[in-house]
């Protein structure tokens, strides 16, 4: 799994050795242009990354640049539920500057049927797998959770995620939506309970948990908005309930107190995996379900949480 990545680094490698495409030295100035970024902090043009993965992608927290490619295609069940994109059905893709290039990391849905063949795209444009695994329990359509990584050229990156893309059911970008309505859910009690507030996004109600410590990863501090947050997804399923959905992101000594303390609250643990390869500290990611009443599930996931090194509550 490796060989990709020595692919992209040498790409990269060898234009910096070897000058642009033009023929003109690295050194060489470029007449101004809008289009390209303005300073060494902002030192990828998203606009033509935009147009190369064709979609645009948002800025975030962090110095990092996201895209969201949720599978609204997809009609899946699991536990008797419909599963909403925003629960568990959302591919993305990162990207952070990293020296000439950027460092790229994501999380793609493909079916069953789509996955061998958007493996084989990946592959073949230098963008690495890191995990393949299962984050909801028995579920039609069957779905692989991909993982993927790569660094150099960030629209040579989007151009390959775009192609694999276009062999799966992903549907185009859709207008940016109004605004989110009214849940039916107690969100403030939950917000009481897990002592942090969320948002409410495609009909799912959505708290971000980012760590304590710096994560690093390739090199590079790899933030909460490029997937090193806890992530805890309400969807109501009725009558004060609802199915969750998410991950916890833990350090190795935390992983069996929030097995022990999920299963205690009645949360089911789906899969325990690494998303990375050689992020410092190392990373365990637990995915986890339940449809239950959703004030007792918060309460479940706060004592979870309370068993990691998360960041400490705002006052």
């Amino acid at each position: 799994m490796q060989m990709p990545l020595l692919i992209v680094s040498l790409a990269a490698w060898t234009t910096a050795a070897c000058g642009s495409a033009n023929g003109k030295s690295p050194d060489t100035q470029a007449p101004a242009d809008a289009s390209r970024p303005s300073s060494l902090k902002d030192s990828v043009s998203w606009a033509a990354v935009d147009q190369a993965l064709g979609r645009k992608g948002e800025a975030q927290p962090g110095g990092v640049y996201k895209y969201s490619m949720p599978r609204s295609d997809l009609r899946v069940t699991s536990g008797g539920v419909q599963i909403k994109p925003a629960l568990s059905l959302g591919s993305w893709l990162a990207f952070k500057p990293k020296g000439s290039g950027a460092l790229s990391i994501g999380d793609l849905v493909p079916t069953e049927k789509e996955y061998n063949q958007v493996i084989a795209r990946l592959q073949q444009g230098g963008v690495g797998q890191t995990a393949v695994h299962k984050h909801l329990p028995e579920h039609s359509p069957a779905l692989w959770w991909t993982h993927v990584h790569a660094e150099g050229d960030p629209e040579k990156i989007a151009e390959t995620v775009k192609a694999a893309l276009g062999l799966t059911g992903t549907p185009a970008q859709a207008p940016a939506a109004s605004p989110a309505p009214r849940i039916e859910l107690d969100t403030a009690a939950i917000n009481q309970v897990l002592g942090r507030s969320g948002k409410v996004s495609g009909g799912v109600y959505q708290v971000s948990v980012p760590r304590a410590e710096k994560i690093q990863a390739s090199g590079i501090e790899v933030p909460a908005s490029m997937g090193t947050a806890t992530a805890l997804n309400f969807q109501p399923t009725g009558s004060e309930k609802a199915a969750i959905n998410g991950d916890f992101v833990m350090t190795r000594e935390e992983v069996q107190p929030v097995i022990a303390t999920l299963k205690a609250n009645g949360i089911q643990v789906v899969t325990v995996h690494n998303h990375m390869l050689d992020e410092e500290p190392r990373l365990f990611f637990m995915h986890f379900w339940a449809n239950e009443n959703a004030v007792k599930l918060a309460s479940g996931l706060r004592a979870a949480l309370d068993k990691t090194n998360s960041a400490p509550i705002s006052k």
